[in-house]
């Protein structure tokens, strides 16, 4: 899978302290995203799902979060890694520029089982002119933070 960074310790991308993967490609083009080099999936670095499980599962103290780019863009690697992740006891957060009426009606087996993993997801493109400084967890008023579990 191509990911751009994997940052620990964060206290801005969910609930508690947490390991935030980034992941690169996005489709969503969104004006004024925070990331825009993740657009391009070829801007990441190759890194095996065990990698990334052992980078995130090296503190345990963190929970972690998919960010990017777009996760479900690899849904099928971040499927895995997901699995994994929940197999070492980690709560999973996930950000997302599809909405979860999008995800839960795709045809794509890997974006439904990806985000059966997931126990929160923040859904929806950036909107630039909805830019909300004081939300929590999302950066435009459009976003929405949905428990799934």
């Amino acid at each position: 899978m191509r990911i751009m960074n994997i940052l620990h310790d964060s206290v801005v991308d969910g609930e508690g302290l947490r390991t935030v993967i980034f992941f690169a490609g996005c489709p969503h083009f969104c004006k004024g995203c925070h990331n825009p080099a993740s657009w391009n999936i070829n801007n990441g670095t190759e890194m095996t799902v065990e990698e990334v499980v052992e980078e995130a599962a090296s503190n345990p103290l963190t929970n972690v979060t998919l960010s990017g780019g777009e996760p479900f863009f690899q849904a099928e690697e971040a499927c895995k890694l997901a699995k994994q992740l929940k197999q070492k006891g980690k709560n999973i957060w996930a950000y997302t520029g599809y909405t979860i009426e999008q995800l839960r009606t795709s045809n794509d087996p890997d974006k439904l089982e990806l985000l059966g993993y997931c126990d929160c997801l923040v859904d929806g493109p950036f909107i630039l002119e909805q830019r909300d400084l004081s939300l929590t967890f999302r950066g435009s008023r459009n976003q929405r933070v949905i428990r799934l579990s």
